[in-house]
């Protein structure tokens, strides 16, 4: 009875997603076409409406990509299938090209038009999928009963993780399960492969957590050493690799170089509002570690009260003792009595991190990566971390600052940091961008 519900559901699921992201890429070709005809006509060939019709077969090899990817048959979250959909949508914009270029009809074609189509694309597809995920998963039927096989702490985290996540669209069950996800960081050798076998024979689809969880496999290259029949594992340093550090390095150039104007615009005001809400300096700099240790004057918009201000918060501790325990813990207090109306505001936004920029031209700072460390708090890192954190450079914005930076201990910091260093992605580096805007706007998880 379960297999039949089961396969009803994905069946029934698969077309739906797949109608979907039809009906988004012909209303991409629609605003496309609107777009070309209402606003470039003045300046480019007049483009023939009644020909859209043979452009369909874009449509057609767009939707073959996807499928191609797998995202109908694999659950990934959102940013796993916004890569997924941008890679899609990137090498049918080649074949399209190259289709046109090797047929000769590229006169035939407006360029425009396509490009226009795939750049709406990116957009559209993405933000219809998640429309219609949110609708259909709000019904069991579509839901994916899973199983977390772990102990103590870790089934509960990955069982709320999971099932909190709606975009994945599944559900906890102890009984008739469709899917089971093993923690092998719970169990011993000897007691992991019995346990696979045992749910081996009752589930299709096992996933096996790896026991290095703080290692991304998914960039990992496996070594097949078939002459005696061992496979191995490739894991690298990500960002002590050159050739990530080039392309880390030109990439984040680029972002800069668009968003330096906004960010001088921009000081212009939060200078300005520093200076009408208490007097003092606008930019306050302070020592932190940098590359190999090294420190170095890091700069920020002045978010306290100048001069007295150490009074205040000796008086503050006196009369509050937990924030000691507090700061031990998460190197922060929860209501520092020294902070500005206006430096809450710019802590909460992230805004008070834009004086960085000068630190990126500096040289001394990325865009992004660990957040710079205080002096002080060398010794707290520790030997195991250290070795990985210090040998890159500090970012403006990173992992931890996207992650909720307010419910994270300092120790957690330390190791977001470090998984970040290990296993640093350029699509990850985009994800991050685009969830520090989210902070900015939305001032989530920022103190």
């Amino acid at each position: 009875m379960k297999t039949d519900k089961f396969n009803a559901s994905q069946y029934i699921l698969f077309l739906a997603l797949v109608l979907i992201d039809i009906f988004a890429l012909f209303l991409s070709l629609q605003l496309a076409l609107t777009i070309r005809s209402n606003y470039f006509n003045d300046y480019l060939p007049l483009f023939n409406m009644s020909e859209i019709s043979k452009y369909y077969w874009i449509v057609i090899l767009s939707t073959f990509t996807l499928i191609l990817e797998k995202i109908y048959f694999v659950r990934h979250d959102f940013w796993g299938d916004l890569k997924r959909i941008y890679k899609s949508l990137f090498f049918s914009f080649l074949a399209v090209f190259t289709v046109l270029t090797l047929t000769k009809m590229s006169d035939e074609y407006s360029r425009t038009f396509i490009i226009l189509f795939f750049l709406l694309a990116l957009f559209v597809l993405p933000f219809f999928k998640r429309i219609f995920k949110k609708i259909l998963f709000k019904f069991d039927f579509f839901k994916l009963k899973i199983h977390v096989v772990a102990k103590d702490e870790a089934e509960q985290y990955i069982s709320e993780e999971m099932e909190d996540n709606w975009y994945f669209g599944f559900k906890n069950s102890n009984e008739n399960y469709d899917m089971v996800i093993i923690n092998s960081k719970s169990f011993d050798m000897q007691e992991l492969p019995k346990i696979i076998l045992e749910y081996a024979q009752t589930t299709k689809d096992i996933y096996v957590v790896p026991y290095m969880n703080h290692l991304d496999f998914s960039h990992a290259t496996i070594m097949d050493y078939s002459n005696i029949r061992l496979s191995a594992i490739h894991i690298e340093n990500r960002l002590l690799n050159y050739k990530n550090i080039f392309i880390k390095y030109f990439f984040e150039k680029i972002i800069t170089i668009f968003i330096f104007p906004f960010a001088l615009f921009l000081h212009l005001f939060i200078s300005l509002a520093i200076k009408l809400d208490s007097s003092g300096s606008v930019i306050f700099k302070q020592k932190r570690l940098g590359k190999n240790a090294k420190p170095f004057s890091c700069y920020k918009y002045r978010t306290m009260y100048a001069g007295g201000s150490d009074a205040l918060l000796e008086e503050y501790l006196q009369q509050n003792p937990k924030e000691v325990s507090y700061y031990s813990k998460y190197h922060k207090y929860q209501n520092d009595p020294r902070i500005t109306r206006v430096g809450s505001f710019l802590r909460k936004t992230s805004l008070d991190e834009f004086p960085q920029f000068y630190n990126i031209l500096q040289g001394k700072m990325n865009l992004i990566g660990p957040r710079p460390y205080m002096l002080s708090e060398k010794k707290k890192i520790g030997k195991e971390y250290e070795q990985i954190i210090l040998k890159v450079k500090p970012g403006i914005t990173g992992l931890w600052q996207v992650s909720g930076r307010n419910e994270l201990s300092f120790k957690n910091r330390v190791q977001l940091d470090s998984w970040y260093i290990q296993n640093w992605s350029l699509w990850g580096d985009f994800v991050i961008l685009i969830k520090t805007i989210k902070v900015i706007l939305f001032k989530v998880g920022a103190s």
